[in-house]
């Protein structure tokens, strides 16, 4: 069923315009008596059938019900990663969002290769942001996950560690995800690092701040690997999956 996000709680009748509405009428060709659901965007899905679509003022829907949405899990995980090269990290914010990651930070380490200007950087997180947004709809998330511009690393782990618990992974090893994470783990922020990853200065920092080092095992992982099976590891040992 159609998904479509808005920022606000529906009365019993909503009016769609813009973009969705278009969606709706053209890209789907949806008809009245057809139903597809709302999103409030902070949990909680209504499911609504079409009244009306008009060209000019838009789809109306009639809301039938509404329940919580089952597509959040009871981890909030933030991911917290390396910024890579070239457009890997669109494929990550788009695993990660699918994955249930509840907000994308990319971060400057001392390995990054990508360091975009100040311009560049609101560029790219605006597109990110928008491949947040349809990867939720794609995969029935209820909420949106944010996506902040570039941090430094420092400053992002001085962040997560006053958000929640931290996992840092890397090649040097650590422990088992399964004995980091637990049904009751709560807010988590996993710092993946870039193609090279992090320097053992940038380790010591994090564990300096709290950090747990977490393997994802022998193998080595491409940086656009790594973020994905964190989170389907996590979401398994927190009984999300």
């Amino acid at each position: 069923m159609p998904k479509f996000f808005i920022d606000y709680v529906p009365e019993e009748k909503v009016l769609l315009t813009g973009d969705d509405a278009n969606h709706i009428a053209r890209s789907l060709r949806m008809r009245p008596g057809e139903s597809l659901t709302l999103c409030d965007s902070i949990g909680t899905d209504y499911q609504c059938e079409i009244e009306r679509i008009s060209q000019e003022e838009g789809v109306l829907l009639r809301v039938l019900r509404f329940c919580t949405c089952v597509a959040e899990p009871t981890v909030r995980v933030t991911v917290y990663q390396g910024l890579p090269k070239a457009d890997k990290m669109d494929g990550i914010v788009q695993k990660s969002v699918e994955t249930g990651a509840v907000r994308v930070v990319p971060v400057l380490t001392a390995r990054c290769v990508s360091r975009p200007d100040e311009k560049s950087a609101a560029k790219k997180t605006a597109r990110w942001q928008k491949i947040a947004q349809e990867a939720a709809k794609q995969s029935g998330r209820g909420v949106i996950p944010e996506v902040v511009v570039p941090m430094a690393f420092r400053e992002a782990v001085r962040q997560a560690a006053r958000d929640g618990e931290i996992l840092l992974f890397y090649e040097g090893g650590g422990q088992s995800i399964s004995g980091l994470v637990t049904p009751q783990t709560g807010n988590l922020a996993i710092f993946i690092g870039p193609e090279g990853g992090f320097e053992r200065a940038e380790v010591d920092f994090a564990l300096q701040n709290g950090g747990r080092a977490g393997t994802l095992g022998p193998r080595i992982l491409r940086t656009e690997t790594a973020s994905i099976a964190a989170l389907a590891a996590i979401m398994l040992a927190s009984g999300n999956m």
